[in-house]
């Protein structure tokens, strides 16, 4: 009869505890990235009976309660939803954000980041996104443009913070390419090309198209001048002259006009070769167009993250240049993690020490994508939590009734024997 009072109490015990786990659950139905948990529970010791039917299907021991075992983590991942924030990031698949802050690091699933007033990468209860940066700043300067930035090794990764101003230098224009079909007739033709100067200026480098007063058959010749002017007109940097030699069909064969000086930089005129580029065909003309290197300076408008976990700046040119790279960690044993908070974890003895996943050729990767512009949500099912604390709170007033009836039981004996 003692018995049945422990066996009651294990009972209550565990499944008061599985109760919590549960409430727990539903109070972060809307946490963004949170993980569930699920109460498991063992059997204590029985006290084996000594049955010699063997034809009998009652189990041969009388059982002396239950424990809570362990609590074990849903790993299955939550809805994802929509944001309007580029800086909103959800993993599909495996792996952890890593965050830091107050002295501790932390892991995960909730992706919900912003820049804060220094610019710096953060959850919103201010811990610091880790990532790789790509060093491609130097104080409020771009130096490199990017179009991804590695992965660094997993101890090295730091906070994601860069500078509130950056610019984005000039590049002068090396080079001009022209393509047009200037015709057969003797007529003035023009084309025009946008350079840029070493200070970042735009300027207009235009070709005016001469027939050539003597001509050597069987080919062609034009006379060609070349003049760079600022595009108001007013100022007039370089003025070049050459000659345009065709064949017979309209290909052109040389020139003898190469380059330009664009205030202080030279830049190299490229006719073409055969019928890529400038040709004189007595076909219809076709308006010329050229391409041109080098690019204006810029100003940052400011920072996104796109669907490879890339830090993008964007700046007032139109360029763009990856600066950073988000981690994503892997462990070996995600449930032995440590729930820390909410949706954050740390890591443990079980869980093992953070890892990155590699490729073929070593290089380190994040081994899932990353969604931008989506969160994902808890992976708790409210449905399923409720219908899990009805039965645990009906397993809870069982329990609490054995032992009421055994008091009862206990209480008569007591009164039988006097």
């Amino acid at each position: 009869m003692t018995q049945a009072f422990y066996t009651g109490l294990s009972g209550i015990k565990g499944s008061q505890a599985a109760i919590d786990v549960t409430s727990n659950n539903i109070a972060n139905i809307s946490t963004i990235g949170y993980r569930g948990y699920t109460a498991e529970f063992a059997s204590l010791f029985e006290t084996m009976l000594n049955n010699t039917d063997s034809k009998t299907s009652v189990a041969g021991g009388i059982g002396l309660g239950s424990a809570l075992q362990t609590m074990s983590m849903d790993q299955n991942s939550g809805v994802l939803s929509l944001s309007e924030r580029s800086t909103d990031l959800a993993i599909y698949g495996d792996g952890w954000f890593g965050i830091a802050g107050k002295g501790d690091t932390m892991y995960t699933r909730a992706g919900s980041f912003t820049f804060d007033e220094n610019n710096n990468l953060v959850t919103p209860d201010g811990y610091y996104v880790l990532g790789t940066r790509g060093n491609n700043i130097n104080d409020t300067v771009l130096t490199n443009v990017l179009n991804d930035v590695p992965l660094g090794d997993v101890n090295t990764q730091e906070i994601l913070r860069f500078p509130k101003t950056l610019t984005y230098p000039p590049e002068a224009t090396s080079n001009a390419s022209f393509h047009a079909n200037i015709g057969v007739i003797d007529e003035v033709r023009t084309i025009g090309a946008g350079v840029v100067d070493p200070n970042g200026v735009k300027n207009n480098l235009q070709l005016t198209f001469t027939k050539s007063a003597v001509q050597t058959p069987p080919g062609m010749q034009w006379d060609v001048v070349a003049n760079v002017k600022s595009l108001d007109g007013d100022t007039i940097y370089d003025t070049q002259s050459g000659v345009a030699n065709f064949d017979a069909t309209g290909a052109i064969i040389s020139t003898t006009l190469t380059t330009i000086d664009n205030n202080g930089a030279t830049v190299a005129i490229d006719l073409g070769e055969g019928y890529g580029g400038v040709v004189s065909i007595n076909t219809p003309v076709v308006t010329g167009s050229s391409i041109s290197d080098g690019t204006i300076g810029g100003d940052l408008m400011g920072y996104s993250i796109n669907r490879n976990a890339e830090v993008i700046a964007t700046f007032t040119n139109g360029k763009q240049s990856s600066v950073g790279q988000i981690a994503v960690y892997h462990f070996q044993n995600d449930q032995g993690l440590d729930r820390a908070s909410g949706a954050n974890f740390r890591e443990s003895s079980n869980s093992g020490e953070p890892l990155f996943f590699q490729d073929k050729n070593g290089n380190n990767i994040l081994g899932a994508d990353v969604l931008n512009f989506q969160l994902e949500n808890s992976n708790v099912r409210m449905e399923v939590a409720l219908t899990e604390l009805i039965i645990l709170q009906r397993s809870f007033d069982a329990n609490s009734r054995s032992i009421t009836t055994a008091d009862d039981m206990l209480q008569r004996a007591i009164d039988m024997g006097a």
